[in-house]
């Protein structure tokens, strides 16, 4: 394979597992295009998306939850630094996270959602893009487990109330004064997938196995799909999760912002994250890494980004 895969989610699970997995086992991405999230709902919550980081720095600051490691709510501009990075990021953010009933067992690893009172439908717009997102994430990862020779449904009981996150990024435009500082350091995703949106603005690039790095660019409205640690953890490396960064824009662009939401798909809290058997091979002779569960990794990743 010499490029990175575009695939529609239309098609049968059957017919695109092996398109869509030798791509994530060869570049970590793969662009999903016919995802089944409306572009009347992508609309909306672009439009409050830009509403929300539009408000005064101290309206923002008052959604910013101390102690929280950045699981909810505001997380201001210059906070976030990629692992190993000496520079922190130029972006701020808004998370969404999984709304659990009252007495869930769960609920002592996810935190209530926190919503800004000053726009109108922000709640109902991310709460349903949230589930948007999900369902597409689920069938991405039913391809997956076809092209591993697991069952379809395999990973269906692995996210149930997984701790997923819904991220609204906005990155400003570039100031001077920040040298050496891009938008989005090198890093890898911790979680399972990412399913990304806004990745249409030029800036985002992946690291491949030559050490070269190759822009992402999907077509307009299209999904740009990564795997995170945790997938490449249980699968013994077999799906690889990728170094990748997002630049700062030269000319024009440089001086307006750009916006993106990624959705990062997780693993319930309570899963063990334990190498498959079935990704031994020849290639992957040993098993690499030993069981954790998914929410002491995500808090021994976390505190290495400067979140926790």
């Amino acid at each position: 394979m010499s490029d990175i895969a575009s695939v529609s989610l239309e098609r049968s699970l059957e017919d695109m597992a092996d398109e869509l997995g030798q791509s994530f086992g060869e570049y970590g991405f793969a662009i999903v295009r016919n995802h089944g999230i409306s572009a009347e709902l992508i609309d909306r919550a672009w439009k409050k998306c830009e509403q929300f980081f539009a408000l005064p720095e101290d309206v923002k600051r008052s959604y910013f939850l101390a102690g929280k490691g950045g699981a909810r709510g505001y997380t201001p501009f210059g906070t976030e630094r990629a692992k190993d990075a000496k520079i922190n990021d130029l972006k701020e953010f808004w998370h969404v996270g999984r709304t659990l009933p009252a007495g869930d067992p769960l609920e002592e690893f996810m935190p209530p959602n926190v919503w800004p009172a000053e726009i109108d439908g922000f709640q109902e717009t991310f709460e349903e893009l949230y589930q948007a997102f999900e369902n597409t994430g689920k069938r991405i990862l039913s391809a997956i487990a076809l092209h591993l020779g697991l069952e379809e449904d395999f990973f269906d009981p692995t996210i149930e109330n997984g701790n997923s996150v819904m991220r609204l990024l906005h990155y400003p435009p570039v100031a001077e004064g920040n040298e050496g500082a891009i938008r989005a350091a090198a890093h890898e995703d911790i979680n399972t997938i990412t399913l990304l949106l806004g990745a249409e603005e030029s800036g985002l690039e992946l690291l491949s196995r030559e050490g070269k790095w190759i822009a992402v660019k999907p077509s307009e409205g299209a999904l740009a799909v990564n795997i995170g640690d945790m997938l490449q953890r249980l699968t013994n490396g077999k799906m690889r999760s990728t170094t990748h960064r997002v630049v700062n824009p030269v000319g024009d662009a440089a001086k307006r912002s750009r916006y993106s939401m990624p959705f990062f798909l997780h693993f319930r809290p309570d899963y063990m994250i334990e190498p498959l058997e079935s990704c031994f091979d020849p290639e992957n002779p040993e098993k690499r890494e030993e069981p954790i569960s998914s929410h002491d990794y995500l808090m021994q990743r976390l505190r290495e980004i400067n979140l926790v």
